[in-house]
């Protein structure tokens, strides 16, 4: 694995904390009404993503796909985050031309699949990606992420079969927060190792602290290196936690203001801050330039997406089928 140096905390201090702020902008403008529909938030996680992406071949060809919490992913891998800002907003400078949304980012040139809205669905379709891979012979690994909510899925089962059967080059990872929507994990099934459904399949697997990006990387590489090797998939457990409710409309019921303050003890940004802090990685000055850099993107982020304008009602038709012996509906696409 790629070693985890000053300049790998560093920048996993700054992404980290860009993609936290960018979102706590995102919820702000949630509650001005600027952003409509679902929003579903990362906030907590971020280690997950941080580790994946030091081990990841960005660029090239390695791949992700994962659910509806898919902001701050394509971010990572490169898609310019003032386009996803403005795909929320609904602006027709966004990754979609203003018509995706929260849960459906999407960037095919970063290796991006999205944003799923339905629960599980992306699982199948990660395994068929991992199949194009290995058909087409291209060296790539598909990470697909799913939350502990979609592990009780049918298509899991059927998609780790197959995965296992023809020694697809992806890894599977659940990303375990506590809670499906507002039902704990306890309440869902009569175990909570939800990394143990990989046993019945022979897969490798096994559960990862998600709140560090060393760990989490350690991890993804051994599952990469193995995927690369031509020696099938695994099956990895990202003990993590969310911070804010499933989706800015969540009440937060189910658990108590202590319970999150408790995991905020352990919070994957102040973690690396602290190991940045101990190892003597940065100044406190130094790190303060990081923070402006981070707050000035975050308002360039929010000022592009403002600004633009919205999509025009004919992209409606620009973006349905068109077929040549019914001229009905005008195309300019």
């Amino acid at each position: 694995m790629k070693e985890v140096t000053r300049e790998v905390y560093l920048k996993w201090y700054e992404e980290m904390l860009f993609w936290r702020k960018f979102e706590d902008k995102l919820a702000a403008l949630y509650i001005q009404q600027k952003v409509r529909g679902f929003l579903h938030l990362y906030n907590g996680q971020e280690a997950v993503l941080a580790g994946a992406l030091h081990v990841m071949n960005l660029g090239g060809k390695d791949k992700m796909i994962t659910a509806y919490r898919n902001h701050v992913q394509p971010i990572g891998m490169g898609v310019d985050p003032r386009k996803v800002m403005a795909e929320l907003l609904g602006k027709v400078t966004g990754t979609s031309k203003g018509m995706g949304g929260s849960m459906h980012i999407f960037s095919k040139e970063h290796g991006f699949y999205g944003g799923h809205g339905i629960v599980g669905a992306q699982i199948p379709v990660g395994a068929g990606m991992a199949f194009a891979d290995k058909y087409f012979n291209t060296g790539g690994v598909t990470l697909t992420y799913f939350g502990d909510g979609a592990a009780r899925q049918g298509s899991l089962h059927e998609a780790f079969n197959m995965a296992m059967l023809w020694k697809l080059p992806v890894v599977f990872i659940c990303e375990n927060n506590g809670y499906a929507m507002g039902t704990s994990v306890e309440r869902t099934a009569n175990h909570t190792d939800i990394w143990k459904l990989g046993l019945g399949y022979e897969m490798p697997c096994g559960p990862v602290d998600g709140m560090n990006p060393v760990k989490v990387a350690e991890a993804m590489h051994e599952a990469m290196e193995r995927a690369r090797r031509g020696d099938g998939p695994t099956f990895l457990e990202m003990k993590t936690y969310r911070y804010r409710g499933h989706s800015m409309s969540d009440a937060q019921l189910y658990r108590t203001k202590d319970e999150v303050e408790e995991y905020k003890k352990i919070d994957p940004i102040t973690q690396v801050l602290d190991v940045i802090k101990e190892k003597n990685y940065a100044t406190d000055a130094e790190i303060a330039v990081i923070d402006d850099r981070v707050r000035d993107l975050v308002e360039e982020c929010a000022t592009f997406a403002e600004e633009s304008p919205f999509p025009e009602v004919q992209q409606l038709y620009d973006v349905v089928y068109e077929q040549e012996n019914y001229p009905f509906i005008p195309h300019r696409l």
